[in-house]
C-alpha cells in the first residue's frame, strides 16, 4: 500500500471477513463486533437526525407564524444536518464495517467536500445566531428580520461552497492509505495542502468558536449588570417609601419581576447549541491538525481507532440539535406534537405558562407601576 502525502485522504483497510479484528501495515482496527455496533448506532443516528430535523423544517415551512428570522436560521441548520446525515453518514457506516472504501477515489473527494460543505453551513448559521443574540442583548439592536435572514443564509451557503469546493477540483491525488473510515485530512508535506487544511479547520472551528465565545461572555456580563441595576432599583424604591411614609407606613415592596424570559431563554438555547458544537468538534479539530502536521501521529497504529471515535462524535451534533429545539422551544414542542399521530402520544399534554410577548431588545421592570428601564 502506497503512502499518501495529500491533504484529503480516504482511510480504508482491506479486511478478511473471517477475522474479528486485524492488523495490517502496522496499524490495528477495532474488533468486528465493535465496528458493527458503531455502524448500527450511526444508522440510528441517521434516522433520528433525518426525522427530527425534517420535522423542524416542516414546522417552519407549513406554519407562517413560525417563519421568524431566528426560526428560518434554525430551519437552515436543520436542513444542513439532514444533508450531512443522508449524504455522508451512511457511507461512513459501511466503511466502518468493511474497513474498506467501496465507493471509488473520485467519490472520496466528493464525500469529503460534502462533509465540509454541510458542516461549514451549520457552523455559519450558529455564528449568525450568536451575533444576533449579541446585538439584541448587549447592543440593544434588533436588526435581524426574515428578509435579512434569507440574505445571510444565501451568503452562508455560497461561502461554505467556495471554501469546501477546492477539495474536489484540486490537483491532490487521493490514495487509499488505510487510515480512517472516511475521507479525512491526512498527513502532507505540501505547503499548499497544509494551508488549505488550516483554512478548513480555522473556518469550521476556531473563528466561529472565538466569535461565539466572545459574544456569550459579553451577554453574560450584560445580564449580570442588569441584575445589579434591577437590585439597586428595588432598594431605591424601598428608601423612597421610607422617606414618604415613615417606618409605620412602610409596606413590603412587591417582588421585582424582570420580563427578560423571551431573550434569556433564547440565549440559553443557543448557548446549549454552542456547548454541543464545542464538545463535538474540538476533538475532531485537534485530530485533523495533528493528522496534517504530524507524520508520527498519522501513521501510528491507533490512528484508525482515534479517527473513528472523533468522526462519530462530530456526527453526533446533527442528532442533538432537533432534540434541543423540542426541549427548549415551546412552539417547536407543540408543533412536533401535532405531527405525531395520537396513537403515539404517550404522555399527556401539560399546559404551559402564558407569557407576555415583548420585543427581545426591551427590558421591563414590574413594581407598583409598570415602568421600562
Amino acid at each position: 500500500m502506497a503512502a499518501c502525502n495529500s491533504s484529503l485522504l480516504v482511510a480504508c483497510e482491506l479486511q478478511d471477513s473471517n477475522t474479528s479484528s486485524l492488523s495490517v501495515v502496522g496499524f490495528t482496527t477495532m474488533p468486528i463486533h465493535l465496528r458493527i455496533f458503531l455502524a448500527a448506532v450511526m444508522m440510528g443516528m441517521v434516522a433520528i437526525s433525518f426525522l427530527g430535523n425534517a420535522i423542524v423544517c416542516l414546522i417552519v415551512y407549513q406554519k407562517p407564524a413560525m417563519r421568524s428570522a431566528i426560526n428560518l436560521l434554525l430551519a437552515t441548520l436543520a436542513f444542513s444536518d439532514i444533508m450531512l446525515s443522508l449524504l455522508c453518514m451512511p457511507f461512513t457506516a459501511v466503511s466502518i464495517i468493511t474497513v474498506d472504501w467501496q465507493f471509488g477515489v473520485y467519490f472520496c473527494k466528493i464525500s469529503a467536500m460534502l462533509y465540509w460543505f454541510f458542516v461549514l453551513e451549520g457552523v455559519s448559521i450558529l455564528l449568525i445566531i450568536s451575533v444576533d443574540r449579541f446585538l439584541i442583548i448587549v447592543q440593544r439592536q434588533d436588526k435581524l428580520n426574515p428578509y435579512r435572514a434569507k440574505i445571510m443564509i444565501t451568503v452562508s451557503w455560497l461561502l461554505s461552497f467556495c471554501i469546501s469546493f477546492p477539495s474536489v477540483v484540486g490537483r491532490t491525488v487521493v490514495d487509499v492509505p488505510t487510515r480512517a473510515p472516511q475521507c479525512v485530512l491526512g498527513y502532507t508535506e505540501s505547503p499548499a495542502d497544509r494551508a488549505y487544511a488550516v483554512l478548513l479547520v480555522v473556518a469550521v472551528f476556531f473563528i466561529p468558536f472565538s466569535v461565539m465565545l466572545y459574544s456569550y461572555l459579553c451577554i453574560l456580563n450584560t445580564v449580570r449588570r442588569n441584575a445589579v441595576r434591577i437590585h439597586n432599583h428595588a432598594d431605591s424604591l424601598c428608601l423612597s417609601q421610607v422617606s414618604k411614609q415613615g417606618l409605620m407606613g412602610l409596606q413590603r415592596p412587591q417582588k421585582m419581576n424582570v420580563d427578560m424570559s423571551f431573550k434569556t431563554r433564547a440565549f440559553t438555547t443557543i448557548l446549549i447549541l454552542f456547548i454541543g458544537f464545542s464538545i463535538c468538534w474540538l476533538p475532531y479539530t485537534v485530530v485533523s491538525l495533528l493528522s496534517v502536521f504530524s507524520h508520527r501521529f498519522y501513521y501510528s497504529p491507533s490512528f484508525y481507532v482515534v479517527s473513528t471515535c472523533v468522526l462519530w462524535l462530530s456526527y453526533l451534533k446533527s442528532v442533538f440539535n432537533p432534540i434541543i429545539y423540542c426541549w427548549r422551544i415551546k412552539k417547536f414542542r407543540e408543533a412536533c406534537m401535532e405531527f405525531i399521530p395520537k396513537t403515539f402520544k404517550i404522555l399527556p399534554k401539560v399546559p404551559g405558562r402564558s407569557r407576555r410577548r415583548i420585543r427581545p431588545s426591551t427590558i421591563y421592570v414590574c413594581s407598583e407601576h409598570q415602568s421600562a428601564v
